[in-house]
């Protein structure tokens, strides 16, 4: 289109040209003159055809060269798409090979409890073992070593004394419950999905040794216990106790990263990523830190976001 503008304009001027010098010459000097204008004609007619070739071809030029622009941004978008899925896919691939790991290496970890708590009772039926072997071995007391019969109405030897008209006396029986066999039950009802025996058992070890390391444990299982069963309100709420009154449990990592994804579960997008996040920045090394970093990738909250 502009080159058609460009013909069009000279040959407009051209033959304006031609008629006012043919106006103005005398009829006389009209041979002479009109051969010189034809000349000059010409010559205007093989620089317009020269200026039209120059112009086509650096048109051509450039149509080339938009093209092969419009070729290589489409080549690079193709390219650009393809590695963002293959990311994508080794993201999804190694965040699910850590949430295997994890759940292996928390498996273990209850079985070498549950290891532990076996070990104990052994001691303990050993240790009891021992002393009865040693009552065993001890002669009784004899009433009559000092050739005086017991008193008329004396009970036997070993039984409790009975009072007057009443019952005999029955030993205080004590009611707190074992620390290391409770947790360890809580552990194999909780692997077994017996939840609410769990519950109660967890409960105990919280209630009986409320300072003991174990009730750090129990406080993060009772929150496990509300997540399997989808209660994540529940589940937060346990996982905070965790992280107040127990800052140095062993869990601790676990509760703050079962917080964040509690939270996500609830809606609550940007308090779960701050879980997260706070997770990576105290426990750097740990395999709770690297799940978060997974998940954190996976919700494109890879940058740390303004301090809330």
């Amino acid at each position: 289109m502009q080159r058609r503008k460009i013909r069009n304009r000279l040959c407009s001027a051209t033959l304006l040209a031609i008629v006012l010098v043919s106006a103005s010459l005398p009829a006389r000097a009209a041979s002479k003159e009109m051969i010189e204008l034809q000349t000059q004609v010409q010559q205007l007619l093989d620089m317009m055809q020269r200026i039209q070739s120059t112009l086509d071809t650096r048109f051509g030029v450039l149509q080339n060269l938009a093209q092969q622009t419009s070729d290589n941004a489409t080549q690079m978008s193709a390219a650009v798409s393809a590695l963002q899925k293959k990311i994508d896919a080794q993201s999804e691939a190694a965040g699910g090979k850590l949430d295997t790991t994890s759940g292996q290496i928390q498996s273990l970890t209850d079985s070498v409890d549950e290891l532990k708590s076996r070990i104990a009772k052994l001691d303990k039926s050993i240790q009891d073992l021992q002393t009865q072997l040693q009552n065993a071995q001890t002669p009784p007391a004899n009433p009559s070593a000092n050739g005086a019969p017991p008193p008329s109405g004396a009970p036997p030897s070993g039984l409790g004394a009975v009072t007057p008209g009443g019952p005999a006396a029955i030993p205080t029986i004590n009611q707190t419950p074992p620390l290391q066999e409770t947790f360890q039950a809580g552990v194999r009802d909780l692997n077994a999905a017996r939840y609410d025996v769990a519950t109660g058992e967890f409960q105990d070890v919280i209630h009986y040794y409320p300072l003991d390391d174990l009730a750090g444990q129990a406080q993060f299982y009772l929150g496990e216990i509300a997540y399997r069963q989808q209660n994540y309100a529940a589940a937060v709420k346990s996982y905070n106790a965790v992280l107040e009154g127990f800052s140095g449990s062993p869990k601790a990592a676990a509760a703050q990263l079962r917080k964040g994804f509690a939270l996500l579960l609830l809606g609550k997008r940007q308090d779960g990523i701050h879980e997260l996040r706070v997770l990576v920045q105290r426990h750097p090394q740990t395999p709770e830190a690297a799940q978060a970093r997974t998940k954190l990738a996976s919700l494109g909250a890879t940058k740390p976001s303004a301090a809330r």
